[in-house]
């Protein structure tokens, strides 16, 4: 089964293609704007490289947020245009959080998880899981302080992109795992879209924000 797997969320633009769990080919750039120009010329250029098509794909997974409030709208559309144009397509919308906690192993797992996002101000964006992987609330926008003392005293395992920004000073934690990220991890997404798909449970996409985009009058 060939499925394709994208992200526009943070500063840079992300695609594979896979043949079930094997990545087949990738693209990746770093960029702060043009995100949705260059996904769409990033997929064509992917698709025509290994002699494929969206006939030939069964499922795509988007990221779904949280990032950048136009980079989750780029993602999001592309992917509902792909499925107005193909519609024997599964999409499939999987949020940054849920991808980062899956790359934590089983073994790596502790009493709490928490993945924590870069949010470019003071605060991080952050989701909590038990050891099962099963979210505790709902993410949230909290400042470091307010983190620190919901990990205070228990066993800690982080994942995400803001974990170096998080602990750039003592904490005083109880650590068990820590995962480093620049980007969200491609594979980790397509596995967990991957694993929705097989349970025939994948979630059609959905913005996930957290908060009101930061917008001015010029």
């Amino acid at each position: 089964m060939f499925s394709l797997t994208f992200d526009t969320t943070s500063s840079a633009v992300s695609v594979a293609l896979f043949q079930d769990k094997t990545c087949l080919d990738s693209f990746e750039e770093e960029m702060e704007f043009g995100q949705a120009e260059a996904l769409m010329k990033a997929i064509e250029k992917l698709l025509s490289k290994n002699h494929l098509t969206f006939v030939n794909l069964s499922l795509l997974t988007v990221c779904t947020g949280p990032g950048s409030f136009t980079g989750v709208r780029s993602s999001l559309a592309a992917a509902r245009t792909f499925g107005l144009a193909c519609p024997k397509l599964t999409l499939c919308g999987i949020s940054a959080f849920d991808a980062y906690a899956a790359e934590l192993a089983p073994d790596e797992r502790a009493e709490i998880n928490a993945v924590l996002i870069e949010t470019k101000r003071d605060d991080f964006y952050v989701q909590y899981y038990n050891q099962k992987l099963e979210k505790l609330g709902e993410p949230s926008a909290s400042f470091d302080s307010d983190i620190q003392k919901r990990l205070s005293g228990l066993k800690v395992s982080l994942s995400g992109d803001a974990i170096e920004r998080f602990l750039n000073r003592p904490r005083g934690l109880s650590l068990h795992a820590v995962k480093l990220y620049q980007q969200v991890p491609l594979q980790s997404l397509a596995n967990v879209g991957l694993a929705k798909f097989a349970l025939g449970k994948a979630d059609y996409p959905k913005p996930l924000y957290i908060k009101a985009p930061d917008v001015c009058i010029k």
